[in-house]
């Protein structure tokens, strides 16, 4: 028996932390992309030293990550004989990725998952709408959606990679499912005793059992001279 099909979905949450989702369903999209495009970037100020030819690139920034895909919602039965009505699909996107929420005076926070793999935490950007298949009164019958996000890291977690306490570098890394935070050190540093650090700096009272963990922050870690 061939494995079951997995389906993105996107779930809204009520806190930049991403620990409270949003009443109601995780939104299942009805087919997966074809394409998926995560963009990162980094910014560069151009200076040009006196009695110098050319200009050097002194680093400015890192922007947000990007993340940018399109989805097919499709009413007429063929795709699913339960979602057939287009206005009801589109309002519970909405709900969740784009509508204002009172309680937290914004829209929601959103995490995109496919499988287990594949996470982006973020908000949304841009919202487009295009109906492509309509019913002799003109109901529409399928939408090609283009949805935009842009990666949200928390205040507090911009915070602590904004501490200079050293000339190393922070990391920010995905944690797989069997993962334990001495391998990820280990991978990182090459020093797989760096774990007391890393789980003081993310809070962290387990070690080895890092399930409902998605992500860390290596911070940078002051070497002795």
């Amino acid at each position: 028996m061939g494995a079951s099909l997995e389906l993105l979905k996107i779930t809204g949450y009520t806190d930049e932390e991403f620990q409270s989702a949003f009443e109601g369903q995780p939104y299942s999209v009805m087919i997966n992309p074809d394409t998926i495009k995560w963009q990162r970037s980094i910014e560069y100020n151009e200076q040009q030293a006196p009695d110098s030819s050319s200009a050097s690139q002194k680093y400015k920034s890192t922007p947000s990550d990007k993340l940018n895909f399109d989805i097919t919602i499709d009413c007429s039965g063929v795709v699913d004989a339960k979602r057939t009505d287009m206005s009801t699909e589109i309002s519970a996107l909405e709900a969740i990725v784009f509508t204002y929420n009172g309680e937290i005076h914004r829209p929601n926070f959103v995490i995109i998952q496919w499988g287990k793999n594949f996470i982006f935490k973020g908000v949304l950007t841009s919202f487009e709408t295009s109906y492509t298949l309509f019913k002799p009164d003109g109901s529409p019958l399928r939408a090609k959606v283009s949805l935009s996000f842009s990666q949200y890291i928390s205040p507090s977690t911009v915070k602590k990679l904004d501490k200079q306490e050293s000339a190393d570098v922070t990391h920010i890394v995905d944690v797989v499912e069997g993962n334990t935070l001495p391998q990820l050190c280990n991978d990182v540093w090459n020093d797989s005793s760096r774990y007391v650090d890393v789980a003081r700096f993310n809070d962290l009272n387990k070690f080895r059992n890092l399930k409902g963990i998605d992500k860390l922050i290596f911070p940078p870690i002051i070497q002795s001279r």
